[in-house]
């Protein structure tokens, strides 16, 4: 996980992290290395864990 992964526990907005995934395709000139990909995936299953705590706060 990168130095700027939050803390296990913390869950940053979906905005936030989608933000993150939008900056990293953008550098990656729209093809990821094997770390970049790594990244993107660890950056997806955070952005579904905040859309369901959003979720699930809304409710």
């Amino acid at each position: 996980m990168s130095p700027e992964s939050p803390s296990p526990g913390s869950v940053r907005s979906a905005a936030e992290v989608n933000e993150q995934i939008r900056a990293l395709w953008l550098r990656a000139g729209g093809t990821l290395s094997a770390q970049e990909r790594t990244e993107y995936e660890l950056l997806v299953v955070e952005w579904a864990e905040a859309i369901r705590v959003r979720v699930v706060e809304a409710a």
